[in-house]
């Protein structure tokens, strides 16, 4: 494991810290997972991209083409 230095602004570390008090874990359990949650997202972000390089065109049409065909769930409307 590693250790980081890190400097917050004062009204950004009593948010973490009161958020971190009423989950009840650590200041620095609380940033490890936010960090790690952004790290997720940036991560799924670029495979989705590098998925939709190798797209073939129309192949996504004929996926929703095999989707029945039926009315949507009420609160599902347009």
């Amino acid at each position: 494991m590693s250790a980081l230095n890190l400097r917050l602004p004062d009204s950004i570390h009593r948010h973490v810290r009161e958020i971190a008090r009423q989950d009840g874990v650590s200041i620095n359990l609380f940033i490890a997972s936010a960090v790690a949650e952004k790290v997720a997202a940036l991560s799924t972000a670029d495979y989705i991209a590098e998925r939709a390089e190798k797209n073939r065109p129309g192949a996504f049409g004929k996926v929703l083409d095999r989707v029945p065909k039926r009315k949507p769930l009420p609160g599902d409307e347009l």
